[in-house]
């Protein structure tokens, strides 16, 4: 009940955005309209779970956005249009999502480097490998099977829906499970939770690799989606996190919902739509961003001094 109740504001936000988008498209009330919207949301909504585990883990993770561009330049350049070589490449694409966020999760728990750092590292030198090995421009093709999930319907619903309520449904099981549990006592208080027994730095670490994880769902859709582009992650990372924090998880762990993390993701989708519908500059996306950042840590900075004098 409790968690319904902190939601209310994210889901009234939501409701309102989707009926103006309604209002400026009619279309968007018909089925195929929504799941439209729904299939260009589902990566960033992939995304934004992922990011959860990380942030209310009490870390950082800004390595995802370089993370889904190489997922997708990868996939181009080994499948270079062969429908043989697409199973193989998917498997691959996984576990480089997994070693990257193993990777991340190692350098911070293990050599104490603040996450921030780990993942703005691991960012510049996944963003540089990509511009190593393209040279700017990509090369090679995806498959159809490939481009499938991101771009091709089951039925009556699209692929990447469905991949979406899978992903939704894993992430909300995890954080209903004992590894829930241990994720937030250890992104609220790490000192005690070590003291209680949970294993905070092998936590942490899985909490950065169902971030890699994510990402590597991601860029398999976004690459059916959108295509191949050396630029196609760029700004997730922002996104992601800002979608959490819209969501109303704070910022220094320990407190918030993935459900909630989710529908961020979806208000903010919504809201670039309906920026797009009424011609607003793409360019606002960021200010947008960075409004709802700031706002989110300060709201948390003035929280916190009030739940510790009532804890005391």
């Amino acid at each position: 009940m409790r968690a319904l109740r902190s939601m209310g504001p994210i889901l009234a936000v939501l409701a309102v955005l989707l009926v103006l988008i309604a209002m400026a498209n009619p279309f968007f009330l018909e089925p195929a309209g929504f799941l439209a919207f729904l299939k260009r949301a589902a990566p960033l909504v992939i995304l934004a779970a992922g990011q959860y585990f990380v942030i209310v883990s009490g870390e950082f993770d800004l390595s995802v956005g370089s993370l889904v561009t190489v997922q997708v330049v990868v996939a181009a350049r080994l499948i270079d249009g062969q429908e043989q070589a697409t199973w193989p490449v998917l498997a691959l694409l996984i576990v480089i999502g997994l070693l990257v966020g193993l990777a991340n999760g190692v350098i911070t728990t293990g050599l104490r480097v603040p996450s921030f750092i780990t993942t703005l590292g691991m960012m510049l030198v996944l963003s540089g490998a990509v511009f190593l090995w393209t040279g700017g421009a990509p090369r090679g093709a995806l498959s159809e099977t490939f481009r499938m999930f991101g771009r091709k319907d089951l039925g009556p619903v699209p692929w990447s829906v469905l991949i979406l309520l899978a992903a939704g449904a894993v992430a909300i099981f995890l954080m209903r499970s004992d590894f829930g549990k241990r994720l937030i006592a250890t992104g609220d208080n790490e000192r005690a939770a070590g003291l209680s027994g949970v294993r905070v730095n092998r936590t942490r670490i899985a909490a950065f690799v169902l971030s890699g994880l994510a990402a590597a769902v991601a860029g398999i859709l976004l690459g059916g989606f959108a295509g191949v582009s050396a630029q196609v992650g760029q700004g997730l990372e922002f996104q992601a996190i800002t979608a959490v924090v819209l969501g109303g998880v704070a910022l220094g762990g320990g407190r918030g919902s993935v459900i909630a993390a989710m529908a961020g993701a979806f208000t903010l989708e919504a809201l670039f739509t309906l920026l797009n519908l009424y011609g607003i500059s793409g360019a606002l996306e960021f200010a947008v961003q960075g409004v709802i950042i700031i706002a989110a840590v300060a709201a948390s900075a003035v929280r916190l001094p009030f739940r510790r004098a009532v804890r005391v």
